[in-house]
């Protein structure tokens, strides 16, 4: 099983959903692209929650030293990313793919985010509330949908907020996968205890 982890933004938890559900399925990591904070990548923070011994984490097929959007960072950088040399890691494990930003965060002049996700995976849509999220949320699954893109579900990140979340799964139709709430840190005993918690739902989408 496949599944690639999106946000509706930036800061919405995207990272620490993607760490919970890898170690919930003992998963390989995977992060594509990887904009700024090269001593502290998301790869990094993911590997700092997983307590498994099964999974492995793969490198970044672009690493990208300024923390902006892809197509900046790499102009900063003098490189264009081109998607056709981004090659999946080979592994008979399952794999976690963790997106940067939203779906349509620009990669190069071409393509975005959402570019990289192929066929056989299934996305996790990771939504926050915040002011503007329902909007945001409701984007993103629809440009989804649109591309005939197999979504799995959404796990909403952060305290509960019943008319964003109803409202939210109301009109889309998207399966909840669950919900990780503020905790005052996240280390590999909290990420631990959610992955129990959806272990079960989440092997139920393969």
């Amino acid at each position: 099983m496949k599944l690639f982890i999106t946000g509706i933004g930036t800061d919405v938890g995207k990272t620490v959903v993607a760490a919970i559900v890898t170690e919930a399925l003992e998963a390989d990591y995977w992060k594509p692209v990887q904009a700024g904070d090269l001593e502290d990548s998301d790869t990094h923070k993911v590997r700092r929650r997983v307590s498994n011994t099964k999974t492995q984490f793969h490198p970044n097929a672009y690493a990208l030293h300024t923390p902006a959007s892809p197509h900046l960072a790499a102009a900063i950088d003098e490189i264009s990313i081109d998607i056709t040399q981004i090659q999946e890691p080979t592994t008979e494990n399952h794999l976690v793919i963790e997106g940067a930003g939203g779906v349509f965060v620009p990669l190069n002049a071409t393509d975005c985010v959402i570019d990289l996700i192929r066929p056989d995976y299934k996305v996790i849509v990771v939504s926050r509330h915040y002011l503007g999220s329902i909007n945001h949320t409701l984007l993103t699954i629809e440009a989804l949908q649109t591309r005939k893109i197999n979504i799995a579900g959404i796990i909403f990140s952060g305290d509960e907020h019943e008319p964003t979340e109803s409202i939210i799964l109301q009109k889309t139709g998207v399966p909840f996968l669950g919900r990780i709430n503020n905790e005052p840190y996240f280390d590999e005993n909290v990420v631990r205890d959610y992955a129990e918690q959806l272990r079960e739902t989440l092997l139920k989408l393969g």
